[in-house]
């Protein structure tokens, strides 16, 4: 029976046996991987564990004291990492296979953690069984019996791993009745500050001499007047970042600045067909909140949250027809921008004459399809420059391109830089 000590609430009051049980169902069903519950202490939760949780490998890794000490620690370690951040953590364990931790919180109260992984992300060879004898030297473990369990590991790739991360998350706080809300707020927060972390170095290694990006805010309506959630707020935090790189630690002038975005974004609303008076009354209502904020990450938060809102006004305004309309060849290229895709295609996926589409898009987005395409095209191209080793001749195919010039010139009229010049100044660190 869950109990409370101290009215203290425990982690089994709000994850029942029967929330395990169809948590577990549905992620085995979906991922075939099995799933740990533990306390804060790192001590399973054997109820809410699933049959057979333990690989033989990582029965033979416990075997050893210090190898058991090892895998305590990492659960502590793991657990720590996604209470404070708010969101799954995966990492690779002292003995050298994937490891994923979803936090278990309450409101504010950390109770624990749903543990999951214990695989590997490419199949077995040299190299992995290189690096897990390095890692387990000193547990004496015999090593035939350590490799031929390691050969039974299920093998998952890592975008795998990350959309099982993904939901187990959703799925933990739809089932049980814990309270997401700080949770969330912790997440949205760790995800923010990383993308405006990336923003700052990038704009460091750039020598950017920019105070502030003027046209990012025209990109900013756009993506505003479509309702376009998720390329807004990459924009909102590329426009954070720039602020805080070029006055880092200056609170006063950060507020100033999202003060002038608050204006900003009222404007894109108001494009979008929203009330005036509607939005000056929201204005002066988050003009004030923010000046009641005190720390950089909670104001970057809080001005996420008001994006939403301005989003959710333009959707229930007059032109949210035009703009539903938009959505769809909108997501075709987001989804689908590796593709050689023609204004054709964009028609088609919105039910739109191509000539209607361009309309429409001219009108609400202020760019025309094909520019939209390799905006997002060159974003792409961007990430993959400054996160993998892929030649640019590759990234070139990946984003969409069959012609390394062509893209080469398209990537420098609108970075500045070839893309090995991007490459080379992100590499000067």
């Amino acid at each position: 029976m869950a109990r409370k000590t101290d009215d203290k609430i425990l982690l089994t009051d709000l994850v029942t046996k029967k929330h395990f049980e169809k948590i577990s169902s549905a992620f085995q069903r979906n991922f075939k991987l099995l799933i740990e519950t533990a306390d804060l202490e790192g001590q399973a939760i054997r109820s809410l564990c699933s049959s057979g949780c333990y690989p033989e490998f990582c029965k033979r890794v416990r075997q050893s004291k210090t190898g058991a000490k090892r895998c305590h620690e990492e659960r502590i370690r793991s657990l720590n990492v996604s209470i404070e951040t708010g969101q799954p953590y995966i990492t690779l364990c002292h003995a050298g296979i994937v490891l994923g931790c979803i936090p278990v919180m309450n409101g504010n109260q950390p109770l624990g953690g749903v543990f999951f992984g214990k695989c590997i992300w490419e199949p077995f060879d040299e190299m992995l069984e290189a690096d897990v004898e390095k890692r387990l030297r000193g547990l004496h473990i015999k090593q035939h019996e350590i490799y031929d369990a390691l050969q039974k590991i299920p093998v998952v790739s890592g975008r795998r791993i990350h959309e099982a991360a993904e939901f187990l998350y959703v799925l933990l706080y739809q089932t049980t009745d814990l309270d997401p809300e700080i949770v969330q707020w912790r997440r949205q927060r760790s995800t923010q500050q990383s993308q405006i972390g990336q923003v700052i170095q990038e704009t460091k290694l750039l020598d950017s001499e920019e105070t502030y990006p003027y046209e990012m805010e025209c990109q900013l309506i756009a993506k505003v007047k479509i309702g376009d959630r998720t390329g807004a707020k990459e924009i909102l935090n590329s426009l954070l970042g720039k602020i805080m790189f070029h006055n880092p630690g200056n609170i006063n002038l950060l507020k100033a600045r999202l003060v002038e975005l608050l204006s900003v974004l009222s404007r894109a609303a108001a494009m979008g067909g929203v009330d005036i008076n509607t939005l000056l009354s929201k204005n002066l209502e988050y003009i004030n909140k923010v000046l009641t904020i005190d720390t950089q990450e909670d104001i970057c938060v809080w001005i996420s949250h008001a994006l939403d809102n301005f989003i959710e006004s333009v959707y229930s305004s007059q032109d949210s027809r035009k703009m539903t309309q938009l959505k769809p060849a909108i997501e075709l290229m987001q989804y689908n921008y590796d593709q050689p895709l023609m204004l054709a295609d964009m028609a088609k996926a919105a039910h739109l004459s191509v000539s209607r589409l361009a309309h429409l898009f001219r009108e609400q987005v202020g760019i025309t399809p094909m520019d939209f395409l390799t905006n997002v095209r060159i974003d792409h191209a961007k990430r993959m420059l400054l996160t993998t080793d892929n030649n640019c001749t590759r990234i070139c195919y990946d984003v969409g391109y069959n012609n390394q010039s062509y893209f080469t010139r398209v990537f420098k009229q609108i970075v500045g830089l070839t893309p090995r010049e991007f490459r080379k100044q992100n590499k000067r660190q």
